[in-house]
C-alpha cells in the first residue's frame, strides 16, 4: 500500500468510510465490491469540504450522475475530511442538495496516498480524477492544481471513449471523440494518412 498506483496498475482491495447521501447514513464501500457488482469507478479527489470550488464540482457531478449510472459507473468523492464533516457540510451548503453519490472519507489520507494526490504538507488531497475499468483497472489518471475547477461533461466524454473502446478492440478514439463519431484503426495503411482515415 506504500506505493503510488500507476496507469495500468490493478487497484488493490481497500474498505472505506463513507457518508450515503441517498441513505442519509454512514457506510462502507470498496473496491473489490464494485468490481464484483461490475462497476466502472470514477475516484473524485478534493481538497476539503467547506471550500470554495469543491461544492461547485461536486454539485456539477451530481447534475451528471444519471447519466454515469446509465453507463453503468459509480462516482466516489474523496477528500481527506471525516464522515461526520461530509454529512455537516451536506446538510449546510445548498449547491450540494442533490448530492447522490458516495462520500468517502479519508482522515488519515491512506487513499489519497495510494492514488498520489496527498499534500503531505497540508494533510489535504489535490484534485484528482480516475477512472478504474470494471475488473479493477487504473486507465484513467489526471492531477491539477488546487485552483482550477474540473468538468464533468469532459469526464463523462472520456468515461464513454474508455467504454467504446473497451468494447471494440483495435480501435482508438481520437482528440475530442464524442459518441457516433468516426473512430481509428491503427494500422500501416494510415500511417501518414490520419485526415483520410477520418473522413
Amino acid at each position: 500500500m506504500s506505493e503510488t498506483l500507476k496507469l495500468g496498475d490493478f487497484v488493490p482491495s481497500q474498505e472505506m468510510e463513507i457518508y450515503d447521501p441517498l441513505k442519509d447514513d454512514f457506510g462502507i464501500i470498496s473496491f473489490e465490491q464494485l468490481r464484483k457488482d461490475k462497476k466502472w469507478t470514477i475516484l473524485v479527489f478534493y481538497p476539503a469540504d467547506f471550500t470554495f470550488i469543491c461544492p461547485t464540482e461536486l454539485k456539477d457531478l451530481a447534475d451528471h450522475y444519471e447519466e454515469f449510472k446509465k453507463l453503468g459507473a459509480e462516482i466516489l468523492a474523496i477528500s481527506t475530511d471525516t464522515k461526520f464533516v461530509h454529512l455537516a457540510w451536506l446538510k449546510e451548503e445548498k449547491l450540494l442538495k442533490n448530492v447522490k453519490y458516495p462520500m468517502v472519507a479519508d482522515p488519515t489520507g491512506k487513499i489519497s496516498r495510494l492514488f498520489g494526490v496527498l499534500n503531505e504538507e497540508t494533510g489535504l488531497a489535490h484534485r484528482g480524477t480516475f477512472i478504474i475499468n470494471p475488473e479493477g483497472m487504473l486507465v484513467g489518471i489526471e492531477i491539477s492544481f488546487d485552483n482550477v475547477g474540473r468538468n464533468a461533461k469532459e469526464l463523462l466524454r472520456k468515461l464513454k471513449a474508455h467504454i467504446y473502446v473497451t468494447n471494440h478492440p483495435g480501435e482508438v478514439c481520437p482528440a475530442a471523440w464524442e459518441e457516433g463519431k468516426k473512430t481509428l484503426k491503427p494500422g500501416a495503411k494510415i500511417v501518414g494518412k490520419v485526415s483520410e482515415a477520418l473522413k
